[in-house]
């Protein structure tokens, strides 16, 4: 485990491992990179790189407000930390939300990009339902975990893989940085930014996905120039795990391409 130093002098946890083309992986809100254990073998042939978002895993946990662009120049100090110009980065849920700033901010750092079940934010993108936002906020903690759990993945592989799961939250977050992770993820409006990116984009989705709902997909490919759009039948948020044999190839296709 390595650590980078941001300018406003955060520490930041960041993991290294193989060799090849740089590759970012950026994981969803209020997860460290434990996030990309079970899929993280898949992406081999590259150098991945993972860090633990400002409020997460190794890294400090300052109580001050938080954004996705914010973390995208958190990721900026990372790759200079670590010596990499310029980085593919594939970022998921939230990730990809920070993925579009660093793609839209600093376009010079970004081969390809992958934005995996995101959404543009703002006034523009689809919110997930009343009925999924009260599931989430039970007062019974563990009925709310199961409704997380049956956002995140379908019944039958859920009764086939009965955990520890990896992208329900770091469970060691201080309560602070849990809300400061929310707003920033709430907070998130890239609209008018996506017609800048120039990076070979991919956007991934499950159809079944209603946690950040699957319209949100059409919309950045959209929006995006020339970025195209693929969606896994079936699939719920974490498409990128249980459907991993689809996902990861398609990913890695669209990588060598580019």
């Amino acid at each position: 485990m390595s650590y980078a130093t941001t300018t406003d002098g955060v520490k930041l946890s960041y993991q290294v491992r193989g060799h090849g083309e740089p590759l970012v992986l950026l994981q969803g809100q209020a997860n460290d990179h434990r996030w990309w254990d079970s899929v993280r073998d898949d992406f081999g042939s590259y150098l991945t790189i993972t860090l633990d978002y400002r409020g997460t895993g190794g890294s400090d946990k300052p109580d001050e407000p938080y954004s996705t662009r914010g973390f995208a120049a958190d990721v900026l100090a990372v790759l200079d930390e670590a010596g990499v110009e310029r980085a593919h980065v594939y970022g998921t849920s939230m990730g990809g939300r920070v993925a579009q700033w660093l793609a839209a901010d600093h376009p010079a750092r970004v081969g390809a990009l992958v934005l995996g079940c995101s959404s543009p934010g703002g006034a523009h993108g689809v919110e997930r339902s009343n009925e999924v936002r009260r599931s989430l906020a039970q007062p019974d903690r563990a009925a709310a975990e199961r409704a997380l759990l049956e956002l995140m993945y379908t019944p039958a592989w859920l009764a086939a893989h009965p955990g520890p799961y990896r992208t329900i939250g770091d469970p060691h977050m201080p309560a602070h940085a849990r809300r400061r992770h929310l707003a920033a993820s709430a907070g998130h409006d890239a609209w008018d930014a996506l017609p800048g990116i120039a990076a070979p984009t991919l956007v991934v989705h499950g159809t079944d996905d209603v946690f950040n709902p699957a319209a949100n997909a059409p919309l950045l490919a959209g929006r995006i120039p020339g970025a195209e759009l693929r969606m896994i039948e079936g699939a719920r948020h974490a498409y990128f795990e249980e459907f991993r044999q689809v996902a990861s190839p398609l990913v890695l296709d669209f990588l060598r391409r580019h």
